[in-house]
């Protein structure tokens, strides 16, 4: 099966298989959160951006990758990945500039509330007010409020979706369209994916569930939470065109091309295309990866659309 995967990642996942396949779920926050950043060197180079800067609405802090001075460009809303206990600027700062370039569109990230610290629905609520801010302040960065796009990777991806429905429910708008990265839908990890690719490819099962888990930490609130678990959701109709991104050898996989199925029954304008010889997370490995790089081409094509 390693012989299936794109040579600079298989290179990953025989170094992570050689080394007794280390479990980052049992080590310390402040550890997986500064392997995570030090992982960023397989992300190669971002562009110089004609402005980039950190700027806080109400609490809420972003990041703003701005490509050129044209007025009322298109606005990326980006949720970062993380298993909802780490990521943020530093780790994907790379990805962010290449993507605001190739879609000459203003890609803001939102820097929202991790676990430990803060539980559910600390992200959730983070997530939210940051699409009610930027369509807000949208002009204050240059762009248009009409044309704003949802993209997330991973827990970020979770965080789009969820988002939407609650736009979907609570508000009057919803972005032009959402995109989702290998998104995590299912606190129980059911899937058959979870099994057949859990273990060995760099990013665990058992390191996924692990965000879940400590995200829930003391809330009360149960796996099967329509906001926790939405891949249960009966009801997704009304939801924006969506794209998902799917990885062949990743635990999240399935759940994925699950996501569209539902959505399509529900109605809803979708796409999923599966990505092969790539491992979970591999958007951020475009210095290694040729999936990774034309991944973004594509994301950012259809931003730009």
């Amino acid at each position: 099966m390693l012989n299936q995967i794109e040579p600079g990642i298989r290179a990953l996942v025989e170094a992570f298989i050689q080394s007794d396949k280390p479990n980052p779920s049992t080590l310390p926050i402040s550890q997986r959160r500064q392997g995570y950043i030090e992982s960023t060197v397989l992300a190669g180079d971002g562009p110089e951006m004609y402005q980039e800067f950190v700027d806080q609405l109400d609490q809420i802090t972003l990041k703003v990758f701005k490509p050129s001075n044209e007025a009322s460009l298109p606005i990326t809303l980006y949720f970062h990945g993380g298993c909802f206990i780490s990521g943020g600027f530093n780790t994907h700062q790379q990805q962010l500039r290449q993507l605001a370039q190739l879609s000459n569109s203003i890609v803001v990230c939102v820097q929202y509330r991790l676990a430990p610290e803060h539980c559910y629905p600390a992200a959730h609520d983070d997530a939210y007010q940051a699409a009610q801010l930027i369509r807000l302040h949208a002009q204050k960065y240059g762009g248009d409020p009409k044309r704003i796009v949802f993209v997330g990777d991973s827990a970020g991806a979770h965080l789009v979706l969820v988002t939407s429905l609650r736009l979907k429910t609570q508000a009057d708008w919803l972005p032009s369209q959402q995109i989702l990265l290998y998104p995590m839908l299912d606190a129980y990890g059911q899937s058959a994916s979870y099994q057949q690719y859990g273990t060995d490819f760099v990013i665990t099962a058992a390191m996924l569930l692990s965000g879940f888990e400590l995200y829930l930490g003391n809330s009360g609130v149960t796996k099967n939470h329509p906001e926790i678990s939405p891949l249960l959701r009966e009801d997704l109709s009304g939801l924006p065109p969506t794209s998902i991104v799917t990885a062949e050898f990743d635990p999240l996989r399935d759940e994925g091309e699950q996501l569209y199925k539902k959505l399509v029954a529900n109605g809803v304008e979708a796409y999923c295309e599966r990505y092969l010889g790539v491992i979970h997370g591999f958007f951020q490995l475009s210095a290694v990866s040729s999936s990774a790089r034309k991944c973004l081409e594509n994301v950012a094509s259809q931003i730009a659309r």
